[in-house]
């Protein structure tokens, strides 16, 4: 049986005493929240942390969204067992909506780096606030096509999932999914067309394959809307022979 989670992360940190590095660091290098703007130890203060991140109420464990009138704690939404999806579970650590919005565009688009690793950890945090989540053998960043990746210098996704394997003490495998197709970016495309828009965008290498077959892979992003992206990948991981497919995601758009 696998450790659990919080038996993991305290074995890292018996692996790892950087505390007192990194409390020096902060000391001679403070910084300011990126929403308040006050100093803080983190790109994010400990006051605003706490009054924005996270979800409210229930939530599909299939797809996270918010569960309607008469669906319990629990239980699958109506849309996810009218249609289940590829993948099997999802994980959101907040809503995406302001002012957390605004982060996910300036890590997106502004290449503002230091927030990634406050991103992974609320989505830490979303794990440890779920006793029992089974935890994923690997993780898996969303890949970006090689233009996008020229283009914008890095990867997000990738960006986020390297500090989270860590807290999670999960095997990242960062080229695990190829992207093989350059497709418009979802978020401009209309939504009755981003299925089609993304199929068949994603490939499993034949040498990635044994990584994949009969494990439980976690496919970390930084925002989940439609869910598109997210169900081909999952449907890809699933065709390499996968066994479960979880997402682990910043921010979940609301439906609307």
């Amino acid at each position: 049986m696998s450790a659990s989670l919080v038996e993991r992360m305290g074995l890292l940190s018996l692996r790892r005493p950087r505390g007192l590095a990194r409390g020096l660091v902060h000391a001679l290098l403070p910084c300011s929240c990126a929403l308040c703007g006050e100093l803080a130890a983190e790109p994010v203060c400990a006051h605003c942390t706490l009054g924005y991140a996270g979800l409210d109420g229930a939530r599909c464990p299939c797809c996270a969204n918010p569960l309607g009138a008469g669906e319990t704690a629990g239980q699958t939404c109506a849309a996810c067992l009218a249609g289940a999806p590829a993948y099997d579970a999802t994980l959101a650590a907040s809503d995406y909506a302001a002012p957390l919005d605004g982060l996910v565009l300036g890590l997106k688009f502004g290449g503002r780096l230091p927030l990634a690793p406050w991103f992974a950890a609320r989505m830490r945090d979303a794990v440890l606030a779920q006793p029992g989540w089974p935890l994923p053998n690997l993780l898996c960043p969303v890949p970006l096509g090689p233009a996008r990746l020229r283009e914008r210098g890095f990867n997000q996704a990738l960006e986020i999932a390297r500090p989270l394997a860590a807290m999670l003490g999960v095997a990242l495998q960062p080229r695990l999914a190829r992207r093989t197709l350059e497709t418009a970016a979802q978020s401009g495309v209309a939504p009755r067309e981003r299925a089609g828009n993304i199929r068949g965008a994603f490939a499993i290498e034949a040498e990635m394959v044994p990584l994949v077959e009969g494990r439980h892979v976690g496919v970390v992003d930084d925002v989940m809307t439609s869910g598109h992206t997210l169900n081909e990948l999952a449907a890809t991981l699933k065709a390499a022979g996968a066994a479960r497919v979880s997402n682990l995601v910043f921010a979940r758009t609301p439906p609307h």
